[in-house]
């Protein structure tokens, strides 16, 4: 049987889901839940007293910034197969 969990720990577990950055997957894996009660807890918990204002905007911010570096990484990794394919054509 699943440990009875406090309302404080459903709290903090839907903020961290929310600002971490990390995958619902590693938040379960490292509270020791399953995907479907953190489902349920946010759902229940998702009011604006779990998380703040600051916190949400950090969030969107590290979402961005996510986005942007991915971006950014496969831009270097094109511009790296580039540099190669032209070094090769120079031969």
């Amino acid at each position: 049987m699943a440990p009875k969990r406090t309302d404080e720990f459903r709290q903090n577990a839907v903020r961290i889901t929310l600002t971490s950055g990390l995958s619902r997957k590693q938040v379960t894996d490292d509270l020791g839940a399953r995907m479907s009660t953190l489902s349920t807890w946010r759902t229940a918990h998702r009011d604006p007293d779990v998380i703040s204002q600051e916190d949400l905007g950090l969030a969107r911010q590290n979402d961005r910034l996510r986005r942007e570096n991915c971006v950014l990484k496969e831009e270097s990794e094109t511009v790296k197969k580039a540099t190669v394919f032209c070094a090769r054509q120079n031969l």
